[in-house]
């Protein structure tokens, strides 16, 4: 496939930017929504410019909060799905227990984090953790079991041991399933936060994330300043996304075929 050039590559999401406004503006004039039902985008951005201070304290908690969770589950997901990945007993004694608990909804668990794990932070850290650690899980112990056949023939036959062809093989085989789990779970880390700040989070010090600020702005009807800080925890995902991809392309681009300039 032809690879875009490069003015379309920005022109394209700015085209459509501006056709979703349009679609915007037409379904509020059209049908008479008033604004504090849906407001017009550049109310919200007044009303980002005029929160911003709150806002960007507001996102700089919930950063911290979900970075705390991203980095405590990119880091027991990899361990634990190595240990899954080198032993077939544990694989089929843990795995689908694993399964169950992705498949409960966190909400249901809420109440039991609160208990466990206490309110405010380290709830929060918990929630985001809990949300973001089963596609790492998940992906990884995919590319250990996707390691090459005719590799891991080789490993056996030079009487390699169980751990190194864990650690020499099937390690670095995983490494595109690993990333492409922490780029999932960059997406979650966010929304994890926000959802453990509205749930569990609390304001001490005077100031809370951008779960705290969407209960403010919607128990005050400030809706457009509600839009705000969604666009606010949309550019926050951007950068944890970002910062991921970047770490992805680091890792991969000198010998991964995805990089492969050829290929576009």
């Amino acid at each position: 496939m032809k690879k875009p050039a490069g003015w379309m590559v920005w022109l394209l999401p700015v085209a459509s930017g501006l056709c979703f406004a349009a679609l915007w503006l037409g379904i509020k004039h059209l049908g008479g929504v008033s604004d504090w039902l849906l407001p017009t985008p550049w109310q919200i951005l007044e009303a980002a410019a005029q929160e911003r201070s709150r806002l960007l304290t507001a996102a700089g908690n919930t950063a911290v909060g979900a970075l705390a969770g991203f980095s405590l589950a990119a880091t027991s997901g990899l361990l634990l799905a190595m240990l899954i990945g080198a032993s077939r007993v544990l694989r089929a004694a843990f795995y689908p227990w694993l399964l169950v608990l992705q498949m409960t909804p966190v909400i249901v668990l809420t109440p039991i984090i609160v208990l466990w794990a206490g309110p405010g932070f380290p709830g929060i850290v918990t929630i985001t953790w809990l949300i973001s650690f089963f596609p790492i899980v998940a992906n990884t112990t995919q590319g250990l079991l996707s390691a090459d056949h005719n590799h891991v023939g080789l490993f056996r036959m030079a009487n390699a041991s169980r751990w190194q062809e864990l650690w020499h093989l099937r390690v670095p085989s995983a490494m595109p399933y690993y990333l492409a789990g922490l780029r999932i779970a960059a997406t979650l880390a966010p929304i994890g936060a926000i959802f453990g700040e509205y749930m569990v989070g609390n304001a001490s010090g005077g100031s809370g994330g951008l779960g705290f600020m969407v209960y403010v702005y919607n128990t005050q009807i400030k809706i457009p300043a509600l839009f705000a800080t969604a666009l606010t925890s949309c550019l926050l995902g951007f950068i944890f996304v970002a910062a991921v991809s970047f770490l992805n392309w680091s890792v991969l681009h000198k010998w991964h075929d995805s990089f492969d300039r050829n290929d576009h």
